[in-house]
């Protein structure tokens, strides 16, 4: 998880999270300094923060304490994510801009009121967890259409003038406000951005100690005390009294622009905070042990927490409160152990802004702006936006940005969820079916789901054959509904009616064996197929019933009804060849040497005559295989399964471990690195992947080896990844992650941060070197989970294992 954004978190998918204790074990007073410590470092950070987006809404700037102050404290106590840190975000600035310039900031106030009136009735409804089912891409260009419009209106500020109202009169109007520049202003706010980026990059060991400080306190802070020294006129903080302090009032409007107006906030919140709180059990339990680690997020009782604090916030005149993912960083990353720190936090707020109301007014609106523009800018992520690409979610992660910017929030993610429910129906209905003729056969491949929205062109592509010719009919879709099911028969009658002949094959893996057996009943199957296990879905491989139709291996099933009509198999797994017949039984085979003849025979009888044409055009052209496939010996791991192969696809090498020695290191062969010599200058392969899988026996022993054991032929080999052993003992390198969560144990965690480990050693021999130079190849790291059959690939630049889905087209889904 990496937060990028005040309120935004990379990653929100969330993980099933089990909800804590009822009665969390007390805190330790040994544990109160490393609090004390983390509340401080936090209050730091929300101060500025907290002035600043009151600044950018419109509120009065006290709106923006009391919020930090109730989000702290109450949030604090009642949520449910202990070490999340709540208060005004930039995620909902937008929103409450609009409520204001619309109804007023009482009016607002009492909006927020509402929102957590509707917060608390969702929670005791339980319908936290449903806010995940939000897509990513819809929450990421929210966030990032949230950005741009907080952007485009603290420029004005940061130039000398005033926001507009909306994002698209900022835009009609910078160049105004270019040609009227105020230099003072503008001073004081590049000074604030240089220090506010810069301050992370201090070198040496002062700069250590001075990044203790946060980035955002210390360029304010050095604004402030620059704008003072050097007597400087311009716009500051002006904190009135709190006699004078707005309090709500009854809503005055529309009722249904009320209504939208709580929804809004309700939705914005809830959604923005739970995401938060899902982000910080994460990168809790990335850093830390089971030994410090404070109970786990309960969703609901958080979302009641984020109501809670709405409504005192709300009463109170402050703004709206959200779970806020830099401050949670931020507290986790300072030590914290327990609520304490966020409530602590809260305190300090309420202090500060009883007692040092005079510093603040010394603050520059300018620097606060040009923190607050900062912060818009991050929100719009590049790290969301490869997300998205690589996920084919662009379209809607544009169409939201836009629509946030140009309509609302509301707006905005509503035409999102409508994009994403188009394209989402879009990939279901795309399917692709054509038809050539070879050798007087006609052969109909149809590539996708058939659906109802596919029947047309199925049947214009099957009235295309002639009647009297035999057709085949490939089914490469996991899915066929009653429309084109009848589509396709009552096609495949009126064609055999009419003297033709048809054969229906591929995969159909949502039917039934009833459905199988129906099809085959009606003639669209071959009944003996049903009867082996096959079905419609199966093609005409002749594997057993035990077996499913992507298993051609055999050596796992009862192999009964792999002897002959006229053999026996007995209790021992052994065929007695005439036994079944009466005949005399003869010696019976030894198991092993039977397995290996019946899967032999069923080689022969089942799959050499489907692929004799392939492997003698193989024998005549010689091998071309696209990638080098490094991997484990495991005998669970079938290559061709999981990668969908054939033969001449993979270069396969297999070793115990799926190790890569290092070039010049101590082995006992070169057969390694002779592969991939081969693999990449003779055969000139793509792209090389190395396949990790769970469980791994060679990780295992690797994790339990000792310095005094005796050497042996396996030990030697092990040495090969120790670099892997250290890798993940090591403070300098970040642990090897898993889409949606943390690796099981330390085996997994060993094994996915071996296959990292690996693909450097790749690197670091000559000719893979020289071709990644040229960029000629690519290099890929596969983690593959047994017994979960999912596979999973290593994010680039990254050492992140995502889980890639792809549709039947052969595209990601």
């Amino acid at each position: 998880m990496k937060a990028t954004t005040e309120g935004a978190a990379e990653d929100s998918t969330g993980t099933a999270l089990s909800p804590p204790p009822s009665n969390p074990p007390p805190v330790s007073v040994k544990s109160f300094p490393a609090d004390l410590s983390a509340s401080i470092a936090v209050f730091l950070i929300a101060l500025p923060l907290s002035l600043g987006i009151a600044l950018a809404t419109g509120a009065p700037l006290q709106a923006g304490l009391v919020a930090a102050a109730v989000g702290g404290i109450v949030a604090g106590r009642l949520g449910g994510a202990p070490l999340q840190v709540s208060g005004p975000a930039a995620g909902l600035t937008v929103v409450t801009a609009e409520l204001i310039q619309r109804y007023g900031w009482r009016t607002t106030c009492a909006i927020t009121v509402f929102a957590g009136c509707c917060q608390l009735g969702l929670a005791f409804l339980r319908t936290a967890r449903s806010a995940l089912m939000v897509s990513p891409a819809i929450v990421h260009g929210m966030l990032a259409g949230i950005g741009v419009t907080i952007a485009l209106a603290q420029l004005h500020i940061v130039l000398g003038g005033t926001p507009q109202s909306s994002a698209v009169a900022n835009v009609q109007g910078l160049p105004g406000q270019l040609a009227d520049l105020h230099p003072v202003a503008l001073g004081i706010s590049a000074l604030t951005l240089v220090i506010l980026l810069g301050w992370p990059r201090l070198p040496g060991r002062i700069g250590r100690n001075l990044r203790k400080v946060p980035a955002a306190l210390a360029a304010v802070a050095t604004a402030t005390a620059f704008a003072a020294l050097a007597g400087l006129s311009l716009p500051r903080v002006d904190l009135p009294s709190w006699r004078s302090h707005a309090l709500p009032e009854l809503p005055e409007g529309p009722v249904l622009g009320l209504i939208a107006a709580v929804l809004t906030i309700t939705l914005v919140g809830s959604v923005e905070s739970l995401l938060s709180a899902v982000a910080t059990d994460k990168l809790i339990a990335s850093e830390r042990g089971t030994d410090n680690r404070p109970p786990r997020v309960d969703l609901n009782r958080e979302l009641r927490g984020q109501g809670a604090a709405n409504i005192v916030s709300g009463a109170l005149g402050g703004l709206p409160v959200t779970g806020v993912a830099v401050r949670s960083v931020a507290n986790v990353k300072s030590g914290a152990t327990s609520r304490n720190s966020s409530m602590m936090h809260g305190l300090w707020v309420l202090i500060a802004a009883a007692l040092l109301v005079p510093v603040l007014d010394l603050i520059p609106l300018a620097a606060l702006a040009a923190l607050v523009m900062a912060v818009g800018v991050q929100m719009v992520s590049i790290t969301h936006l490869r997300t998205v690409t690589r996920h084919r979610e662009v379209l809607v992660y544009a169409t939201t940005i836009v629509a946030v910017v140009l309509g609302g929030v509301l707006e905005g993610v509503a035409v999102g969820v409508a994009v994403a429910v188009g394209l989402a129906l879009h990939r279901l209905a795309r399917t692709r079916i054509t038809v050539e003729e070879l050798d007087g056969v006609h052969r109909v491949w149809a590539r996708g789901q058939l659906t109802f929205l596919a029947v047309p062109r199925l049947s214009r592509v099957l009235n295309q054959i002639p009647h009297d010719r035999h057709a085949v009919i490939e089914l490469d879709g996991s899915f066929m509904d009653h429309a084109a099911y009848e589509t396709l028969h009552d096609w495949q009658d009126s064609h055999r009616a009419h003297g033709g002949s048809v054969e229906v094959t591929g995969r159909s893996v949502n039917r039934t064996p009833e459905t199988d057996r129906s099809m085959a009943d009606r003639g669209m199957v071959d009944p003996g197929l049903v009867d082996r296990g096959m079905g419609a879905g199966a093609g005409q491989r002749g594997t057993h019933q035990c077996c499913r139709p992507w298993t051609p291996w055999q050596n796992h099933c009862d192999h009964r009804a792999d002897a002959g009509s006229g053999d026996a198999v007995d209790a021992q797994d052994r065929t007695i060849p005439g036994a079944a017949e009466g005949g005399p039984a003869v010696e019976p085979r030894r198991r092993g040497a039977g397995r290996l003849a019946n899967g032999i025979s069923a080689f022969q009888r089942d799959t050499a005559p489907r692929v004799r044409d392939e492997l003698a055009r193989l024998a005549r052209e010689g091998q071309r295989p696209s990638q080098l496939f490094l991997t484990c010996a495991d005998s669970r791991l079938v290559t061709s399964m999981i990668t969908a192969s054939g033969p001449g696809d993979l270069f396969t090498v297999r070793n115990v471990g799926n190790l890569v020695p290092l070039p010049g290191a101590e082995s006992t062969d070169d057969s390694v690195a002779a592969a991939i010599e081969y693999a990449v200058d003779v055969l000139q392969v793509d792209s090389i992947t190395v396949c990790g899988h769970s469980g791994c026996g060679a990780m295992q022993a690797l994790l339990n080896s000792h310095p005094g054991t005796p050497m042996t032929p396996l030990r030697r080999w092990l040495r090969h990844g120790l670099p892997s052993l250290e890798r993940m003992a090591s403070r300098h390198h970040a642990w090897a992650r898993i889409s949606g969560r943390l690796p099981a144990d330390a085996v997994e965690q060993l094994c996915l941060t071996n296959v990292v480990q690996q693909l450097e050693h790749l690197r670091a021999h000559e000719s893979v070197a020289r071709r990644l130079a040229e960029g000629t190849l690519e290099l890929h790291g596969m983690y593959f989970h047994v017994g979960e059959a999912q596979a999973y690939l290593l994010s680039e630049g990254e050492d992140f294992f995502d889980c890639r889905v792809f549709d039947s087209v052969g595209q990601r889904a």
